[in-house]
């Protein structure tokens, strides 16, 4: 099983919220990707989104502070 630092992840975010509904969305995304080309894979929607994260593949947009 993988382990996954979440303090590496959360490192420069001002919300945890933010992360995980960034890695959740980009998940769904990456498994109709996956549904829409035929292909079988055994890695995890959910790592391949945390690993695109970790190296900056893929940005986070955060709620301002304001609203």
């Amino acid at each position: 099983m993988k382990k996954v630092n979440v303090d590496d992840l959360f490192a420069g975010k001002a919300s945890r919220y933010a992360l995980v509904i960034g890695v959740a969305k980009r998940a769904r995304q990456i498994t109709k990707d996956f549904e829409d080309q035929g292909c079988i894979t055994d890695e995890k929607a959910v790592l391949l989104a945390i690993d695109e994260i970790k190296n900056h593949e893929i940005g986070i947009l955060e709620p301002d502070s304001n609203d």
